[in-house]
């Protein structure tokens, strides 16, 4: 049994060895690449509850879907945030400005898009949850305004 144990461990220093120069490379790459997709899920999302390119003019259609069929509370106040903050935090992801904050707030949007708007589409919101959650966790990496603003 000490021969295969060996042998184990032998193929998983090697794949460190081997993926360690690439993962270090292409590693800021990764965090941007791991903010792009659910940033643009949202600024899509945000674009469509607004006319032009006012965000603060949200359609009448809006406030209808909030009041009907999703049943928030207070409509037209929560059309209204959902679309400013469907336009400033995805913007902020993608800049890598404030980033943890920003993953935070569209994290607390998932959730509740997932438990009080479409709670059957989880497998959607899973893979946006986990994506922000590594953002939140991992940060945005050098590739932000972050790094650039706030040195460590």
């Amino acid at each position: 049994m000490g021969g295969l144990a060996n042998m184990v461990r032998q193929l998983a220093d090697l794949g460190h060895r081997i993926a360690e120069p690439v993962t270090s490379g292409l590693g800021p790459l990764a965090l941007l690449a791991l903010r792009l997709p659910v940033a643009i899920v949202f600024w899509r999302s945000g674009r469509a509850k607004v006319e032009g390119w006012n965000i603060f003019s949200v359609n009448d259609s809006q406030y209808f879907l909030f009041r009907e069929e999703f049943g928030m509370p207070l409509p037209e106040l929560t059309a209204h945030l959902t679309a400013i903050a469907e336009h400033i935090l995805p913007a902020l992801l993608v800049l890598g400005l404030l980033t943890r904050l920003s993953a935070l707030g569209m994290f607390v949007m998932t959730l509740v898009i997932q438990f009080f708007v479409f709670p059957d589409a989880w497998l959607v919101h899973m893979f946006w949850a986990a994506i922000l959650f590594a953002v939140m966790i991992l940060g945005p990496g050098p590739l932000s305004l972050d790094r650039l603003f706030f040195k460590r």
